[in-house]
């Protein structure tokens, strides 16, 4: 297998087949940065090299969170996410990734997945969720959105009235809600997590190889007309308004923001 770099806020580990990419932020909650995306996209660029994996199982550090998304804190004191190596903020580079990755991928949602972190495992092929796990978005609640993947994939996934519910209030909804609307395959309790994803990567790996990968090209057919990066050009120029600042400035103030005035 090839080297692991030296990552600062992503581990990878390979085991018996199964490659745990897992977001090692928990002081913030798993929330994302610049840095963080880059190191997630070399992980599964990683996982998609080495023939010895079969299966990919994304997480988060600890037990509080999968990932709260973007980093509004570091969004409220430099006013993006930090340095990247391109320069660009590669989330739609990442989301691509992880569903162009010619090998099953399963969210292993282990506790809080809202926002970016909440598209982070709807893009993925298959959702296992501990039973102390909670979802939801909070893109207007921050000055933020996903018209990309995030809205598209939702959408089929859980149908137009619950993902508009979703999305405009706000809400954050425990799992077995979550899974009675399709969103999550299985729940489980927290402490069987990481055996459950286990036994389901031992399964996948039982099958044809060639056959996943194909499947997985068709599956994704369906959504290749998604307006992926018109979305995310988009949500360039919102992040530069007054109103988005709003959004990250009272999260990182811990206050409610003012968008009465962009009315």
């Amino acid at each position: 297998m090839t080297d692991v770099p030296a990552f600062e806020d992503v581990l990878y580990e390979v085991e018996d087949g199964l490659a745990w990419i897992t977001i090692n932020r928990p002081d913030r909650y798993n929330a994302f940065r610049g840095r963080t995306v880059d190191e997630l996209i070399d992980a599964f660029s990683l996982a998609w090299s080495d023939p010895q994996v079969g299966v990919v199982a994304l997480t988060g550090a600890g037990d509080k969170a999968f990932c709260a998304g973007g980093d509004q804190k570091q969004k409220a004191e430099t006013g993006d996410y930090g340095p990247t190596r391109s320069g660009r903020f590669e989330m739609v580079r990442l989301q691509r990734m992880i569903r162009e990755l010619p090998k099953p991928v399963i969210a292993a949602v282990n506790g809080i997945a809202v926002g970016g972190g909440h598209v982070l495992h709807v893009v993925c092929d298959m959702t296992i969720a501990a039973d102390t796990a909670r979802f939801g978005q909070s893109g207007p609640k921050v000055g933020s959105f996903d018209g990309g993947l995030g809205a598209g994939l939702l959408i089929r996934t859980i149908g137009e009235k619950r993902a508009r519910e979703m999305w405009m209030h706000c809400r954050l909804y425990d799992a077995e809600t979550v899974e009675r609307w399709g969103l999550v395959n299985t729940v489980v309790p927290a402490a069987e997590l990481r055996s459950a994803v286990r036994a389901a990567a031992d399964d996948l790996m039982l099958r044809s190889p060639t056959a996943i990968k194909l499947i997985k090209h068709c599956l994704n057919a369906d959504v290749e007309g998604l307006p992926v990066n018109l979305a995310f050009d988009a949500l360039d120029l919102l992040k530069q308004s007054e109103e988005s600042h709003e959004g990250a400035s009272a999260f990182a103030e811990k206050r409610s923001p003012d968008f009465a005035r962009f009315r």
